[in-house]
């Protein structure tokens, strides 16, 4: 029976290119096809039993995510799935509506079923990772990290993407700009509010007053905009820092007969179940489906053997950009 080594050596690299192409984690067209086509000659199949038992744990990997009715969730889901089910592994979805509760009984059967790894977008960023980094379970973040552990993280461009949408806003002439964003226990929704507030402060504006943190839900914007337009100087414009959020502030609008362009709207994140937004109203778009695939790249790379510090890859908002890559987010 013919082992990965056989492989390597008649495809002309090392073990570790084999198992990344095995494993569905990018390395060059060239050596790619090369072990395919060694693979193939051979007629070698991974041997997943022989690799569960070797490894202590099971082909099943952990998906925990705030909420599997968001698009933007579901759309990371399915690039998870992609990397993984081409790896050899299944994942299992976890939802936890938000809360930090359900999240750390999910987490705790991550630890009890003996699962391979966790990919983890927090629900209030207060989670205890202990008892799966004690077992050397490797995690990886997504979208949102966790406070007080050095593990990997994808994560998008949330203060580039706060920024860009206000800056829009003031492109169309728009000078009063409120921000609705996410609860402030959320590192992404501080983040967006930062790129909102440098942007204001950058044009001349004062965001003091127009600033409301709430849940990413739809009944998140429909409670936060009221409030805004009863100021005594309400907003000629809104940035709204997620899609599902966004969706009840324009509900709210459209009640009040405030349609866009005559009150400005940019939004974090497609609209769901829209194929074109409506009129007036800027959209940043986010690679969801790119950020769920990179998490699991990096998270079969920590179960292949990669030993390597925790890294940070902040992917840009623009989907034809490359991924950039550093210690820290940028912004």
């Amino acid at each position: 029976m013919s082992t990965i080594y056989d492989v390597a050596t008649l495809a002309g690299v090392s073990p570790a290119t084999v198992s990344r192409v095995l494993n569905g984690i990018a390395v060059s067209p060239d050596r790619a096809q090369r072990v395919r086509e060694a693979a193939e000659a051979l007629s070698f199949t991974p041997n997943r039993t022989a690799r569960s038992l070797r490894k202590q744990h099971s082909e099943v990997i952990a998906l925990v995510i705030p909420d599997i009715e968001n698009p933007f969730f579901t759309s990371i889901a399915r690039g998870v799935e992609d990397v993984a089910q081409a790896a050899g592994y299944s994942v299992v979805l976890c939802n936890t509506d938000d809360d930090p509760d359900k999240e750390a009984r999910y987490l705790r059967i991550a630890v009890s079923e003996n699962m391979a790894g966790v990919i983890l977008a927090t629900a209030g960023g207060q989670a205890d990772l202990a008892p799966l980094l004690g077992r050397g379970r490797p995690i990886v973040a997504v979208d949102r990290r966790p406070h007080g552990y050095d593990i990997d993280s994808v994560l998008l461009d949330s203060v580039a993407g706060g920024r860009d949408a206000t800056r829009a806003l003031y492109d169309q002439g728009f000078q009063r700009i409120a921000c609705i964003t996410g609860p402030s226990t959320v590192e992404t929704a501080e983040r967006r509010a930062q790129g909102w507030r440098e942007a204001v402060r950058e044009n001349g504006g004062d965001p003091d007053g127009y600033l409301r943190y709430a849940d990413f839900r739809v009944s998140g914007g429909r409670a936060a905009m009221p409030e805004l337009l009863a100021l005594e100087t309400p907003p000629d414009a809104v940035f709204v820092a997620n899609n599902l959020m966004s969706v009840g502030a324009l509900q709210v609008l459209a009640e009040r007969g405030l349609v866009p362009p005559s009150i400005g709207v940019a939004v974090f994140g497609d609209l769901p179940f829209l194929l074109q937004p409506p009129i007036g109203v800027t959209v940043i778009p986010l690679p969801a489906r790119r950020l769920g695939a990179r998490a699991a790249a990096l998270l079969l790379e920590r179960l292949e053997g990669d030993d390597q510090p925790a890294r940070t890859l902040i992917l840009s908002n623009t989907p034809s950009s490359d991924d950039g890559s550093g210690s820290s987010p940028a912004g």
